[in-house]
């Protein structure tokens, strides 16, 4: 009965939530006055160990406040039903947009939208870039970007060796 509850509870949170994973937050907190399944000081601790680890805030605490409710089973429940809105969003998107890929419209926009995005990914990185520029950082840029020139290496190769030579140089710095 407990799993159809947090399944319940969860997938509501999951379809009525926008605005990322701080917009679950009056959810959560009616979950813990009604259901007592946890305490709000826990929700707290929750959404700060949420906030620190890597993925969607909203995912993690859904994972956390399962696991505190029902072990093991009640965070792959919780975690399952708050991104099962979304999940079903998306594919009934992306069937609709399926059946009109070849409509004259839908393509222009689809089109337009592209560059957009790239520019949005441009202007990210440049910002990232200047806002970190060191003579390491710069030395690191222009070695990995003469290596991708002439070695060709799946992206995530550079990633690596980037972040390696981040920790070192951090460790050097310490």
């Amino acid at each position: 009965m407990i799993y159809l509850q947090l399944f319940l509870e969860f997938f509501h949170i999951g379809l009525f939530s926008f605005g990322g994973g701080y917009a679950t937050l009056p959810f959560l907190y009616h979950i813990a006055e009604t259901q007592m399944w946890y305490t709000t000081k826990q929700l707290s601790d929750m959404i700060a160990i949420s906030s620190i680890t890597p993925g969607p805030v909203g995912v993690n605490v859904a994972t956390f406040a399962g696991y505190t409710a029902s072990g093991v089973l009640g965070a792959l429940t919780a975690t399952a039903s708050v991104i099962l809105p979304s999940l079903i969003i998306v594919i009934i998107i992306s069937k609709l947009l399926e059946q009109f890929k070849h409509n004259k419209y839908v393509k222009s926009v689809i089109y337009s939208i592209k560059p957009a995005g790239c520019g949005l990914l441009a202007a990210v990185a440049v910002n990232m870039f200047l806002s970190d520029m060191s003579v390491k950082g710069i030395v690191l840029f222009v070695v990995l970007f003469c290596l991708s020139l002439h070695k060709k290496h799946d992206p995530l190769f550079y990633l690596g060796v980037s972040a390696l030579a981040g920790l070192g140089c951090s460790f050097i710095n310490s």
